[in-house]
Order: C-alpha cells, then structure tokens, then sequence
C-alpha cells in the first residue's frame, strides 16, 4: 500500500472527521479517480502526432491511455465526426495515489514562476480541475525525445458534496493552493 493511501486511511480522515463533524466514517469525502486528458489538435493532420502524445501520457501516467474521438463535426477546425483528436487515461486506486505523490511533490514544484495552483477551479459538486501547460515539468519525460509541448488537463473526482470539503481534502493531500 502506498504512503499517500496510508496517510489518506489515518491522519486526512481523522482531520476531515474533526473539521467537518462527520458522524460515520464513511461521510468522508476520499479521492475517487484523477483523469489526465491531452488534447492534440495537430493528430487530424499528422498521426504520428497522436501516437507520441499517447506514449508521452503513459509514460507519466504508468497506465494506457486511449484516444479519444472528436464527437461532433466542426468545418472550422476541419475535423469530422470519428477523427481522433486526443488521448485520456483514467486513475483509480494505487495509480491514483502514485501519480498524486509525483504531481504534487515533484511536477508542480518544476513550474516555472510556480506560486500555487487556482483555489477556484471547482465545479460547485467536489471536484477538482487542473490545467498544465507542458508535459516537460514530469521527471519521467526526458526532454530530448520530446517532439511538441504539450499540455494537459488533470481532473481530481472526489466523493465530497460541496467545494469546501474537496478543497479542504485537496489541501490535505499537500496540493499546493495559492494564497
């Protein structure tokens, strides 16, 4: 069992239980999966594109990646219905509380002008939204074999009902909020 799972089991529910009041212990919100999705925009032209993006998220991610399909037609970005145009991979259990550990403790502090993540990038029902500019800023990503820059997005599902008790959970987990 991971470091982090075990830290979440003891201290983050004692804390949350304290905070929050929570009459059973099973009223505590928990991290329930982390979906980290790229979009590539480029793939509708070149494939190959696609195929190093998908690498690039599984090697951060330590899990396979799928590519996503566009879901609709649209003339202007001259993309049709079908055409693959991203990749996503869902975490959940270990995978998730790894790759939770290496975000927080070893990309986020690799950010240039790094002064916090947005506060305020919650949904209104617990969860989390992050978005990161260059896959670069993960110690597996070796900075030679990258082809493009790429960001990504990095979405925290919780169990939490409102955004303060996701946020405070988050806080817990050490994601480093701006003041």
């Amino acid at each position: 069992m991971s470091r982090l799972k075990k830290q979440y089991q003891n201290e983050i529910v004692d804390a949350m239980i304290k905070k929050f009041g929570y009459k059973n212990i099973m009223e505590v919100p928990k991290l329930d999966k982390i979906v980290v999705n790229m979009g590539v925009g480029e793939a509708k032209e070149n494939a190959k594109l696609l195929e190093a993006a998908i690498k690039d998220m599984e090697t951060i991610t330590g899990q396979k990646a799928v590519a996503t399909k566009a879901k609709n037609s649209v003339a202007n970005f001259k993309i049709r219905e079908g055409m693959a145009i991203g990749c996503k991979t869902t975490l959940r259990g270990e995978k998730m509380y790894e790759f939770m550990d290496r975000l927080v403790n070893l990309a986020l502090p690799r950010v240039r002008d790094f002064r916090g993540v947005n506060p305020n990038a919650f949904d209104g029902r617990g969860n989390y939204a992050l978005g990161i500019k260059e896959q670069l800023i993960f110690p597996e990503i070796e900075y030679d074999k990258v082809d493009k820059v790429r960001g990504m997005d990095i979405i925290f599902v919780t169990t939490a009902k409102t955004d303060e008790e996701a946020r405070e959970l988050l806080t817990l987990f050490n994601m480093p909020f701006a003041k």
